[in-house]
């Protein structure tokens, strides 16, 4: 399966002790076409507490209840730039939506990353 920047996906992401995880969505964070030779993706966790938000380091994505299959996300979540992982492309389950304009995630990803 081929994944885009900007691609919303339904995937098994880890918990930070690394010893569990959760099926939630993700964002595709990592360069098309990166070319690292290497069957792993870049994403950044994709959360529905709405108390995460309001940090330079996270993204507000409004559902769009009149195109909801858009971003494929059921309610209001947070982007947070601020937890990452690297995952392999076979725990990613599939692509769900996508979010298209990337100037704020790309403004976040600089605040967490010192850029």
């Amino acid at each position: 399966m081929t994944f885009r920047r900007g691609d919303i996906v339904l995937m098994l992401f880890p918990d930070s002790n690394l010893r569990s995880a959760k099926r939630r969505p993700a964002l595709i964070v990592q360069a098309d076409n990166l070319g690292a030779g290497l069957a792993q993706t870049i994403v950044a966790m994709i959360t529905s507490n709405l108390a995460r938000g309001g940090h330079p380091s996270r993204v507000l994505l409004r559902a769009d209840r009149q195109a909801p299959q858009r971003t494929g996300l059921l309610m209001d979540s947070v982007v947070m730039t601020d937890n990452l992982a690297t995952v392999l492309d076979s725990e990613i389950d599939r692509v769900i939506g996508t979010i298209g304009e990337m100037t704020q995630v790309d403004r976040a990803m600089r605040t967490t990353l010192g850029l």
